[in-house]
């Protein structure tokens, strides 16, 4: 007859299994710039909040290398829909273009959490991101205050399809209309998805416009650095050109502490991340969700960006959950 010692590691094992598990693939737009790092790190941080409750989560994080491949995106979520993970969290790189492969997924019972980008669909659960024209008002307003209200001005748009960025660049363009003397010289160019791209869209528009520009917003980190440095190139950097981008990468951190960058407006991607994970979760549970979660915007200069608060977005602790 077995021992009581020899039975109870069974028992054990039994009680570990019996566990609640979950697969759920994080599918970013691209996977080189530091805003999907961090939000890497948030989906990470909710994986282990969650196993120190007893929820095991498998976590699969996976997209395209640029944020230009819709063939890939896509591809990938229609594998991860025929491995037939528990949910899926997505940021679409295109409004339209994955609408199908979220339908896909629904359909085959599989909840899909959108986060970061909106997806012209209402089969998501929850739509998990920041107010992204908010955000754009923020750079309009803020744009104008800066020339006070009067002056030339570029907004170098970034990716046709892009959700979210698209809501950033109307609402930058709404905040304008207050200011009878701000005049929009250049709207309808694009940087595309890389700053090699970014970069020499930005020093198309400083040939023609450079000697008449007096501030820029660029929606997006890659651009943001890209116009920085092409400002840089023919001296028209440090506030010469006003220069307001978003996200806080910290090639861009740094161009705003050195002066050449006078505002960035800065997301959560931590948060988002993690919001973003909980809130499937939460589905997959039972438990209700909002449809659409707001994680917050802030506008960051010189003048506040040493404040705590600040400082927690400008240098998340992605080490904490990232292994190099």
């Amino acid at each position: 007859m077995k021992s009581l010692f020899a039975i109870i590691p069974g028992l054990l094992l039994l009680g570990a299994a019996s566990a609640k598990e979950y697969t759920i693939a994080v599918i970013p737009k691209g996977t080189t710039h530091e805003f999907w790092k961090s939000i890497h790190a948030g989906a990470v941080k909710a994986e282990q909040e969650l196993a120190a409750k007893g929820t095991m989560i498998k976590l699969f994080w996976k997209g395209p290398l640029k944020e230009d491949d819709r063939e890939q995106q896509i591809q990938v979520v229609e594998n991860f829909t025929t491995r037939r993970v528990s949910g899926i969290v997505l940021a679409p790189l295109d409004s339209q273009a994955l609408v199908n492969p979220v339908r896909n997924a629904v359909r085959a019972k599989i909840p899909v959490v959108v986060m970061d980008s909106d997806l012209k669909s209402d089969q998501y659960t929850s739509f998990v991101a920041t107010d992204n024209f908010l955000g754009g008002q923020l750079a309009g307003e803020q744009i104008a205050k800066l020339l006070d209200g009067h002056g030339n001005v570029i907004l170098l748009r970034y990716a046709v399809g892009s959700a979210s960025t698209e809501a950033r660049e109307a609402g930058f363009l709404d905040a304008l209309k207050k200011h009878s003397g701000i005049t929009l010289i250049s709207s309808d160019q694009h940087a595309g998805p890389t700053r090699e791209t970014a970069y020499q869209a930005s020093q198309n528009l400083l040939n023609r416009f450079g000697n008449q520009v007096n501030g820029i917003f660029c929606p997006a980190e890659p651009c943001t650095i890209a116009m920085t440095k092409a400002l840089r190139d023919i001296g028209k950097a440090g506030g010469k050109v006003k220069m307001i981008g978003f996200d806080a990468g910290s090639q861009s951190v740094s161009d705003m502490k050195d002066g050449d960058v006078q505002a960035l407006v800065v997301q959560n991607p931590v948060y988002m991340g993690y919001k973003a994970v909980m809130s499937l979760v939460d589905h997959l549970e039972g438990r209700s969700v909002e449809k659409r979660i707001d994680t917050g915007v802030k506008m960051v200069t010189r003048e506040n960006m040493d404040q705590t608060d600040i400082q927690e977005l400008l240098h998340p602790p992605l080490s904490r959950y990232l292994k190099e």
